[in-house]
């Protein structure tokens, strides 16, 4: 299936029943509940379970309106909506509280009462429709986080506008004045008061803007032809973020929403808007598809697992339930194209030119295009209220669409902290890296970035791109003697990929058949000297790198002065994506 070229519409449904068809057997009794393993999250487990439920719906949904049935699937919606609705059942999803998770999956079944009312809403008793329509409601009486999630009250009261059922204006219109609040310019927003630029920006706020397009053009048609233009604006750039291969940037939270990543070019064509000509976005989910789907992301049932390139809770945030891979689905949204739109017959094409080196400003990003990767530097600005990992999905110098990025098991060990794309601090057993820069600068040529990673230390960082990968530059002023390593990238060390490493003073390299990475650096001492240090191959802890459950990284280890020290290190990355395929048919 991985080697595929989907094309036709009944290639692209067959797809997506290939994804659902194996949660069948894990519905509820009353179908209102999908139960698909025991791990927790920071939310109550029936919200776990109606987070399950919800999530296959974004696929469903635009497969039922462009013309897909599918009789198991309706029955088993119709009557969960009907079940989790119903406060004399024994399945009802229950009231609400603040920063209620099932806020969030209300966007879903919205999206399907709005796009498919002939199966989720006509088949109900009146008395059924009441029950699902003041549960929805219910999302009005309480105020929502200043980010994303003002757009699923947005979606909730348009669908029942659209239903003739008691909606909430001014909620409508509020929420919809706070997107503005978020808008920053050349179609970049940031997600709320958190100031986070991620995938957020692609997969919540321009889908959900794009799907008001589409269905609220007669009501609302300035509103809609300014989402349009904005996601004109915004693909300019956002497609800097996928390679060659169809490979997306693994960068911010919620990575485990997997192919959801190229869910924006999906919503661009359900609403016609082209920032590339049909061909180059066909070509682009079609490659973004085939590359996940040759990645162990399914467990033996074949249900999407907790993880990024295969399960690890390790990577996860505290939101991540058993069910939450399936918002995945969005990508789907091109399936309720009518049969003759040109998507359908489009051949897929390449990725178009783009810039070796290119600024996008208001994304705090400088990114770079690389022989079949793309690369990322960063300041590593972010809201210091995480969900988990925050400083190793925002904090790096650099990430990456073939290395990835790790994740710390620990602040301890070396190995465990997996400090890839840092500069680590090693005081007193302890291993600090940049967490929060204090200020920053983003040019088209350097990123600069001021940050403390311990109390006592102070470091500038220049990070500039080069054809060979990039060099950075710190300058420390630090008030204790310590050790401090410069990391390069994680390099998969399995021995049946040919893994070698070593090191040398001022030195240390890894690589294996389809990928490499040399660190080498030199550092300034008291008396203007340029010194060497040795190189250190760091042997990360199993799963803690997003894309290889085996990893290790090469580093430069310096001597850090009380006073100040200037180090200037150079990361040497290359990718072979033949010989990379290759590899990975093999394990196939």
């Amino acid at each position: 299936m991985s080697d595929k070229i989907w094309s036709s519409k009944k290639d692209f449904q067959e797809l997506l029943l290939s994804i659902v068809e194996p949660l069948k057997p894990y519905y509820s009794e009353e179908k209102a509940r999908l139960l698909l393993g025991v791990t927790a999250t920071n939310y109550d487990r029936k919200a776990e379970t109606m987070e399950a439920f919800s999530r296959p719906l974004w696929g469903l949904v635009p497969f039922w309106a462009g013309g897909g049935t599918e009789a198991g699937f309706e029955e088993i919606y119709r009557l969960g909506l009907v079940a989790g609705t119903d406060p004399t059942g024994d399945e009802f999803w229950g009231g609400f509280h603040a920063f209620d998770q099932k806020f969030v999956e209300m966007a879903a079944i919205s999206y399907g009462l709005i796009l498919t009312p002939g199966k989720l809403w006509d088949p109900l008793s009146d008395r059924e429709k009441e029950r699902l329509a003041d549960w929805l409601y219910g999302i009005n009486q309480y105020e929502l986080p200043v980010c994303n999630w003002i757009l699923f009250a947005v979606l909730v009261n348009v669908a029942l506008m659209k239903l003739g059922r008691k909606y909430d204006a001014g909620k409508l219109e509020k929420y919809l004045q706070g997107v503005e609040e978020f808008y920053l310019g050349d179609g970049w927003y940031q997600d709320g008061d958190s100031g986070q630029k991620d995938y957020y920006v692609s997969f919540a706020i321009h889908f959900y803007c794009l799907f008001y397009a589409r269905v609220m053009g007669e009501e609302d048609p300035e509103r809609c032809r300014i989402y349009k233009e904005r996601a004109m604006l915004f693909g300019k750039t956002f497609i800097y973020w996928f390679d060659e291969d169809g490979a997306a940037l693994p960068f911010g939270r919620s990575l485990t929403y997997r192919f959801a990543q190229v869910s924006f070019w999906s919503a661009c064509l359900m609403v016609g808007v082209y920032p590339y000509p049909v061909e180059v976005i066909k070509g682009l989910i079609v490659r973004h598809m085939q590359d996940w789907l040759k990645k162990p992301v399914f467990d033996r049932n074949h249900i999407l697992t907790i993880g990024y390139a295969y399960p690890d809770l390790v990577m996860g945030e505290r939101y991540n339930g058993p069910g939450s891979p399936y918002w995945s689905l969005k990508t789907f949204a091109f399936l309720m194209l009518p049969d003759d739109h040109i998507f359908w017959s489009a051949k897929p094409a390449p990725m178009p030119a783009l810039e070796k080196v290119k600024l996008i400003p208001y994304a705090d990003m400088l990114m770079s295009v690389y022989d079949g990767h793309n690369t990322a530097y960063v300041p590593g600005r972010y809201s210091p209220a995480g969900h988990g990992q925050s400083q190793a999905k925002y904090g790096k110098f650099a990430y990456d669409t073939r290395f990835g990025f790790h994740v710390a098991r620990s602040c301890f060990e070396l190995h465990e902290a997996a400090p890839d794309s840092m500069l680590a601090f090693c005081i007193n057993g302890y291993t600090y890296v940049r967490r929060i820069c204090e200020d920053f600068t983003v040019s088209e040529d350097k990123v600069i970035s001021s940050w403390s990673p311990y109390p006592d230390i102070q470091v500038e960082t220049t990070v500039i791109p080069e054809s060979w990968g990039h060099r950075r530059i710190h300058r420390i002023v630090s008030n204790v003697e310590c050790e401090a390593y410069d990391c390069g990238f994680g390099i998969a060390s399995d021995p049946d990929d040919g893994y070698e490493a070593g090191t040398e003073e001022g030195a240390a390299w890894a690589k294996n058949r389809y990928a490499s990475c040399e660190v080498t650096g030199e550092y300034m001492d008291d008396a203007g000297e340029w010194l060497l240090e040795p190189g250190v191959v760091i042997d990360a802890d199993p799963n803690t790198n997003l894309l290889y459950p085996k990893a290790v990284i090469p580093a430069v280890k310096y001597r850090i002065m009380e006073g100040v020290t200037v180090i200037e290190t150079c990361v040497r990355a290359q990718w072979n994506r033949l010989d990379y395929w290759k590899a990975l048919t093999n394990r196939i």
